[in-house]
Order: structure tokens, then sequence, then C-alpha cells
């Protein structure tokens, strides 16, 4: 068990929200989940909500708990792997491949696959997704980063927070963006009606995307997308916002005609920049594109990308 602690300074309006600025390389969710299971106090007692207000003087202390034993099976599942060492692993996930298990999906995850090369990945505090730092959709494809020690997760979820891990992916879109270079800043929360999308609503999560178009042809683009923010399906969900989806995506450009075989949306995870967590070296990893998206973007006369 390993204990935090910290004294309050300036008022905070949420506990979660004070425990988020104190350590940044706990997600919001993740301290939400912990003050939930009782393992935070303020003043010595124990506070379960999360919307408890801090006050200059109030001490407050976070029980970390011990990694816990998994119950995934492991399985000897091919893993394309572009750089590993005894911290980080990083890999290139193909298209089909879900990232962790749940319901529908519990064996043949990525997260199976890394259990039988790394055996002792962290769980840190969630038994289905042990050294998952960040996740790529099913049907996504590309370059992700996973943790071999818990100091390395903990590193690499604040280099996230902080906004200093690099993401940047590449994607077929439908139309011409409105100009070469722009930003899209709209906040992503689940769609109201359609529980099993997210829509850009005024309640959501902050997001912003940043693109560039490397090429046009024809009715179609071929985009470099640069994460400022990390939503759930935010490439996806602001192209669609603006009236440009993405190629083959089967939820948000669903009315589009598209007679071409694609395993799914046109989007692929193409380069990552991060800090190695213990050698404070910064590492540049690219992912090459899958045959099925080079033989896609040949067809349509794209003579570049």
């Amino acid at each position: 068990m390993n204990l935090r602690e910290f004294q309050v300074v300036t008022p905070m309006p949420r506990l979660d929200q004070g425990l988020a600025q104190q350590w940044p390389d706990l997600s919001r969710s993740r301290l939400q989940k912990l003050i939930q299971q009782g393992q935070v106090q303020v003043n010595r007692q124990v506070q379960t909500d999360k919307n408890h207000p801090l006050r200059p003087g109030d001490w407050v202390s976070l029980q970390m708990p011990d990694p816990t034993p998994l119950d995934t099976p492991a399985q000897p599942l091919p893993l394309d792997i572009l750089y590993e060492d005894d911290q980080l692993l990083i890999l290139n996930k193909p298209a089909g491949l879900v990232v962790h298990p749940a319901p529908g999906h519990w064996e043949g995850t990525l997260v199976n696959a890394l259990l039988a090369h790394c055996p002792h990945l962290p769980a840190m505090g969630d038994q289905q997704r042990p050294g998952i730092v960040h996740r790529l959709d099913k049907d996504t494809t590309g370059v992700m980063v996973v943790a071999k020690t818990a100091t390395a997760h903990q590193h690499l979820q604040r280099q996230i927070q902080t906004r200093s891990m690099g993401r940047e992916y590449l994607g077929l879109i439908h139309g011409r963006l409105p100009q070469e270079t722009g930003s899209i800043t709209a906040p992503i929360g689940r769609h109201p009606h359609q529980r099993q999308k997210m829509a850009v609503i005024p309640t959501g999560r902050p997001a912003v995307t940043h693109w560039q178009v490397l090429a046009t042809q024809g009715a179609y683009s071929w985009v470099l997308f640069r994460l400022e923010t990390g939503r759930t399906h935010q490439i996806r969900v602001h192209c669609s916002h603006l009236g440009q989806p993405l190629v083959g995506d089967p939820v948000y450009s669903s009315s589009r005609k598209w007679t071409h075989q694609l395993p799914g949306q046109a989007l692929h995870a193409w380069r990552l920049h991060l800090q190695h967590p213990q050698s404070g070296e910064r590492l540049t990893v690219t992912a090459p594109l899958p045959e099925h998206l080079v033989k896609v973007l040949i067809h349509l006369g794209f003579k570049s990308f």
C-alpha cells in the first residue's frame, strides 16, 4: 500500500479536482474510483463524496492499493512490436483487435496477448486493462504504448494528462475540409439518444483536434490529425461534426456511399512522441500504414501518402 498526502493551500470546489491537480499522473476516473472505494481521507476521516469541497488547511491522504493479481487469461497471439525494453512496449495494433476484455470480447484481445508476452503487467487498479495507457478503437490501426511497470504507467499517464505525449493520426475522409490546416474545438460526450455513440454536445468534455490536409483526390482527402485531448472516438466525432466523416466508419459515416473493402474506419495511429519514463529520452515511434489502407489510397488515385 502506497500512501500519498498533501495539505490544501487554496480552496478547491471538489475533492476529485483537488486530487487531480495534486497528482496529474492519475486520471480523474481512477481518482473517483479510489474515492468511492474509501481510499481517500480528509482530515483523517474517510471521504467517499467526490464533490466534497476542500478548504485551506485540510489534510488529504490517498492510499494507493498494491496491484492485484489478474484473472484475465494469457493467450499467445501475435504482436507487431515496434519498440520494447524493461519499462515499456510500443506496438502496431491491427484492425479488428479489441484492446481490453469487455462484454462480448472476454478473450482474443490485445490484453490477453500482452499477458502472454509480459506476464507481470501492472493492473494499476483496473483488472481488465493491465499496462494499458491509452486505447485505440477496435478497427483503428497503429501505434500504441503499453507500460510494463507501475512507475512507467504513472509516468506515461502523466504525459497524457499534461499533453506532452504527441499523438498523430492519418485518416481518409469524405469531402474537403474548409482550409489546409485548422483546428476544431468542440466538447464531446455520450450521444443523448444513441448511447453507443459519442457526439458534440454542450455538456461534453473539452476536445481539441488539429488537422493538416496532405492531399486531395476527387471527393476524398488524406489528412494528418494531431490530438490535443483524447476523448472517446474524438477524431471520428469531430470529422462527422464538420460534415466530412472518415471513410468506412460504420458508426459516423454510415449514410455515405462506399463500395471498397475496408475493415472499418480509415484511421491509422501513425506516430507517437513520448518521453521515456526512466531515461528521460525523447522517443518517436512510427507505425507503417496497413496494407488494406494503402490499397484503397492507390485505388482512389492518391500519388503520395
